[in-house]
């Protein structure tokens, strides 16, 4: 018999936690391939008009939300 702790914690395929430790695992795979300045990559969208302001807050909250999840400040 299998722990439901054990499962609940995305040791399934469709556990809970599974997409969140996804989400994580191609977030790493991004950024390991990311090249560049990061903060002005996104300026510099912002200032040409391909990404709104309001685009820019919620990437931001986004971004905040990742950092904590990865331990990051």
């Amino acid at each position: 018999m299998m722990n439901p702790l054990f499962n609940m914690f995305g040791n399934q395929p469709n556990g809970p936690f599974s997409n969140m430790t996804n989400i994580i695992n191609q977030f790493n795979q991004f950024q390991s391939r990311f090249q560049g300045d990061p903060k002005q990559q996104v300026q510099d969208l912002l200032n040409s008009g391909k990404m709104s302001q309001e685009q820019f807050n919620q990437l931001s909250s986004m971004a905040q939300v990742f950092q904590t999840l990865l331990g990051r400040r």
